[in-house]
């Protein structure tokens, strides 16, 4: 641990995603490394005091048992203060409560946040800060641009964390220890021998009262353009000379860069639809178009799919479908590598004849290897075999591991200006296609694999 930061403050502290997973995060990390010193403060819009914010603090520390030293200054020392943070003047006394080195955490709404970032050009910046974005960033490609050059009046890009959990250490050092540490894989990493990737995060959770940030947003940015390209892209780049920041984000700018919706066909080459009434879990959820905070008109999607293609040579050919819905009857979050067919399976071998496929999964973090192998009784019969292995344990929280680049002053696993540039250029035409309704939105029951007319991926 070499930590950079002495004083984080949270701003939307009274949001739930401060409660829900920031702390718990920080908590995890602070009981991990009980030697971390470090000052938490709290602004938001609601009317709190120091203890009222110490009981939200300590209610999502106890959610993972946190305890220690850190975990004990921390909550002492903890204090709240209400807050416009839009406001220069207000950001100015802010900033004079931290000591020594000071991070921001804008757990606030993109448009809220992006105005906080306007704010502070008018305050007196302390040396070292350190500002960290949640997703989305931007909401297109010309506001990413905008925001990325407000930013950049403020602190150096290395300075700068655009958040992304999905790429926690734990998930992408997998990855990349499962790619590049073992010699039998990555002859096989290109369009020779792959046929198909899909990367799907589907989850049983419905709109869960998110709608004021949902509904305007849909599953195509909140986990396509968001996550799962950055996944995507650490999946197919080129194997980095080192783990630092700038191998590793650059290895996968150049993977972003290249592609491109299949076909360019966006209308061909993607799928949308919501969920209608259902069960899930024996509860019952009412249609998307019903719940409060929606409105129907906007047709917002909760279940997308893009098919894509990285115009590289070793891609060049593969298509690589994403995937995300709610309200999904089945949890299911996993990268599917399907290999090419064997060109030619000796005659006299029956049974199954089928691709072998590499299954990595997300959450907890393991692998399947699906292969064809002669059965234990007729050997000339082919069966299908699971070959299984755990990466870890996977109680890691992901925003622990986000705060910990932050803290530590390491931005190599947070999305660089350029590749959240890139997301909004790759999924612009599918969008565009979306808004004038040159796709349909299809619609699925509650608790069911999607619409009955699609056919499954992975």
């Amino acid at each position: 641990m070499t930590q950079r930061v002495d004083t984080l403050l949270i701003f939307g502290a009274s949001g739930d995603l401060t409660a829900r997973l920031l702390l718990p995060g920080l908590a995890q990390l602070l009981t991990s490394q009980p030697e971390r010193s470090l000052t938490l403060i709290g602004a938001g819009g609601a009317d709190w005091n120091d203890e009222e914010w110490r009981k939200v603090v300590t209610d999502s520390f106890s959610q993972v048992d946190a305890k220690g030293a850190a975990v004990e200054s921390l909550l002492k020392g903890t204090r709240y203060v209400k807050a416009d943070v839009t406001d220069p003047a207000e950001l100015t006394k802010l900033l004079g409560l931290a000591t020594g080195t000071p991070a921001i955490y804008f757990a606030l709404p993109p448009a809220v946040a992006a105005k906080s970032v306007t704010a502070l050009q008018g305050v007196d910046i302390p040396k070292g800060l350190t500002l960290a974005l949640e997703k989305p960033f931007g909401m297109d490609v010309a506001s990413a641009e905008a925001l990325n050059g407000e930013l950049a009046k403020l602190v150096p890009e290395n300075q700068v964390h655009r958040v992304d959990h999905f790429l926690g250490r734990s998930t992408v050092f997998n990855i990349l220890g499962l790619r590049f540490a073992n010699r039998i894989f990555e002859p096989l990493w290109n369009a020779e021998q792959i046929a198909k990737i899909d990367i799907v995060y589907d989850e049983m959770l419905a709109l869960e009262g998110r709608a004021g940030y949902y509904d305007s947003a849909g599953a195509l940015i909140d986990m396509i353009q968001s996550h799962l390209l950055q996944v995507m892209a650490v999946l197919a780049m080129e194997p980095p000379s080192t783990l630092g920041q700038n191998d590793l984000r650059d290895a996968k700018e150049l993977v972003l860069r290249a592609t491109h919706v299949w076909g360019d066909d966006p209308t061909a080459s993607s799928r949308r639809a919501r969920y209608t009434a259902g069960t899930i879990d024996g509860r019952e959820l009412p249609s998307y178009a019903d719940e409060k905070g929606v409105d129907p008109a906007r047709e917002t999607e909760t279940l997308a799919e893009v098919t894509l293609e990285i115009q590289t040579w070793r891609w060049k050919g593969v298509p690589i479908t994403l995937r995300s819905g709610k309200a999904i009857g089945e949890r299911r979050r996993e990268i599917v590598i399907t290999f090419k067919p064997a060109q030619q399976v000796p005659v006299g071998l029956t049974g199954v004849n089928t691709p072998t496929v590499l299954r990595i999964f997300v959450a907890p973090d393991a692998m399947s290897l699906e292969i064809d192998i002669n059965g234990p009784g007729d050997p000339y019969e082919l069966e299908r075999a699971s070959l299984e292995a755990t990466f870890g344990d996977g109680q890691l929280l992901a925003y622990r591991e986000v705060l910990a680049g932050i803290l530590d002053g390491d931005p190599s696993l947070s999305v660089r200006g350029d590749s959240a540039v890139e997301g909004w250029r790759i999924l612009a035409p599918v969008i565009a296609a979306w808004k004038s309704d040159e796709v349909p939105l299809d619609e699925y029951p509650a608790g069911s694999e999607g619409p009955s007319s699609w056919k499954p991926i992975g």
